[in-house]
């Protein structure tokens, strides 16, 4: 068997070395003689699993001890629920940043719980570039600013952190976390579905500023209160082990290739060969304004969508899949994570000339 390369926008491909040792691992971990998917996540055995994940992620990114660092279910999607019903018992209000599919959907779920202020929307430019800062309008009553760092949908990044004084910053990282040096310090809440950077789907990372912590809304349901999750370590019912698991082996991985900063490097590397390839052609085109260009997920259209599903077809016959956009914008669309190696870039790269040149 050969392995394609795979550049899904979640699930996302996981670095191969990961996954061979999670193979020679299944049928028996560290010697119990058990797998870890078999595992009580209770067990000492366990334990170490988790509080090593947990300590790998606080060293690659900087959290300080003023963070809770929690291993949750529900997808980045609960985390819309969760983050007004724990943030809004003071201030019925929140600022939101409108830049994409995301990033609106967040907003949907927010107006439920809390009145929502657009802060700056990007879909009067079809969601290709981010507002000037000067344009932005923050609501001084807010409970906390929320945004959408990297759209995946539409490769739409910011190009810096929002800057928001003593309102909390909230961040939906889920296809950026770890690609990136940040300063956790200027977060309030962090927060991350685990399908793309991290591990396999079935969790979710959120890091939050301990004050954030006990001041829930009435009646929040018991396991969407994020002092529920604090005060149990992540583990107020059974979490996703095995995934929890994964996203540890993927911690170390990161740490052995040099930490965030040196991935970091790799990833504008990649993202730039992408981009000048795309640039530089008539035949495709990418619309993302160039200071909002996403290093993770890379869109663009074809000069004649009639084109499309032969260079799907083809691509797939190439070892190059799930390059289909999404069904929203269309085109095609490569997820470039982490764990997407140059020699893939190269080879899409060269699929895409020859297909051009044959048209």
């Amino acid at each position: 068997m050969s392995r394609v390369f795979n550049f899904s926008a979640g699930p996302a491909n996981l670095p191969t070395e990961v996954l061979e040792q999670a193979q020679s691992e299944l049928l028996d971990f560290n010697g119990t003689g058990t797998s870890v998917i078999e595992m009580s996540h209770r067990s000492a055995d366990y334990m170490k699993v988790a509080q090593a994940a947990e300590q790998d992620l606080r060293d690659l990114m900087g959290i300080g001890d003023n963070y809770k660092v929690l291993f949750l279910q529900g997808g980045a999607t609960l985390q819309f629920s969760m983050v007004p019903l724990n943030l809004t018992r003071d201030k019925k209000q929140a600022d939101y940043f409108s830049t994409g599919i995301w990033s609106q959907k967040a907003i949907k779920e927010a107006q439920k719980f809390c009145q929502v202020n657009i802060t700056s929307s990007a879909e009067a430019n079809n969601f290709c570039s981010i507002n000037d800062k000067s344009s932005w309008n923050f609501n001084p009553e807010a409970a906390y600013v929320h945004y959408t760092p990297n759209e995946t949908i539409g490769g739409l990044s910011f190009d810096s952190i929002p800057q928001t004084g003593d309102v909390p910053l909230v961040a939906d990282m889920s296809s950026c976390i770890l690609s990136e040096p940040i300063d956790v310090n200027k977060f309030g809440i962090i927060y991350a579905g685990a399908q793309k950077n991290i591990g396999p789907a079935g969790l979710t990372i959120v890091i939050i500023r301990e004050d954030l912590i006990g001041n829930a809304v009435d009646n929040t349901p018991s396991l969407l209160d994020y002092s529920t999750q604090a005060s149990a370590d992540s583990m107020s019912n059974t979490p996703a082990t095995f995934s929890w698991y994964m996203a540890g082996l993927v911690f170390k991985w990161l740490k052995d290739k040099g930490g965030v900063s040196e991935i970091n490097k790799i990833n504008h590397a990649k993202a730039a060969k992408l981009y000048q390839a795309i640039d530089e052609s008539d035949f495709y085109h990418n619309p993302v304004a160039i200071n909002n260009r996403s290093i993770m997920n890379i869109p663009w259209t074809l000069k004649d969508s009639s084109f499309d599903k032969e260079f799907l077809e083809k691509s797939v016959r190439a070892g190059l899949v799930n390059l289909k956009g999404h069904r929203s914008v269309g085109g095609m669309r490569a997820s470039i994570y982490n764990a997407m190696p140059t020699e893939g870039i190269n080879k899409l790269i060269n699929f895409m000339n020859d297909f051009a040149s044959g048209k």
